[in-house]
């Protein structure tokens, strides 16, 4: 027996209807499609979108096996920017005229005698405002999600403003 498969202009459509639709009507929509009650947090544009992924999934079809495991591996080896850097780096990143130094430590890192869970929790205490911590201390650029430099070490910027080195040998 063979399986109808919908229009792609039919799907196209649906999708279409899906940016008219309320909050509300987007939760509904997901319990049809997902068969369970959409997580809380999720926002009215991610709930659209992941109700219009699953009907193309449903409609033709899902990811093949090889893409599956290349997405899982880039997955596994694009972690944050914590799991790439190792123990006892040192950061280095002036900040209004001063030097603020950072060593990457086993359950955080050490900053001033503090030990901080993120980068970010110490970006937020030199500052005193969020800032996401990997892109304070140049270990990003600006609007990019994953490590742009290698753990060996990161020096200069635009403005020559940070550093990251490797533990020096006389400390």
């Amino acid at each position: 027996m063979q399986r109808h498969r919908p229009e792609p202009a039919a799907i196209e459509a649906e999708i279409a209807r899906l940016r008219s639709l309320a909050f509300d009507a987007l939760r509904r929509q997901w319990r049809v499609v997902f068969g369970r009650t959409p997580p809380a947090a999720l926002s009215k544009d991610l709930l659209r979108r992941m109700i219009a992924w699953r009907m193309q999934e449903q409609a033709f079809g899902g990811l093949d096996r090889e893409s599956v495991s290349f997405l899982e591996g880039l997955a596994h080896h694009c972690g944050s920017a914590r799991r790439q850097l190792k123990l006892d780096t040192v950061l280095v990143r002036e900040y209004r005229g001063e030097r603020y130094t950072v060593t990457v430590a086993p359950d955080g890192f050490d900053w001033q005698g503090a030990t901080y869970p993120s980068l970010s929790a110490v970006a937020r205490a030199i500052t005193g405002t969020a800032w996401s911590g990997p892109r304070f201390f140049g270990l990003v650029r600006p609007n990019s999600t994953t490590s742009t430099r290698s753990n060996k070490g990161v020096r200069g910027s635009r403005n020559g403003s940070w550093r990251a080195s490797r533990p020096r040998a006389d400390v």
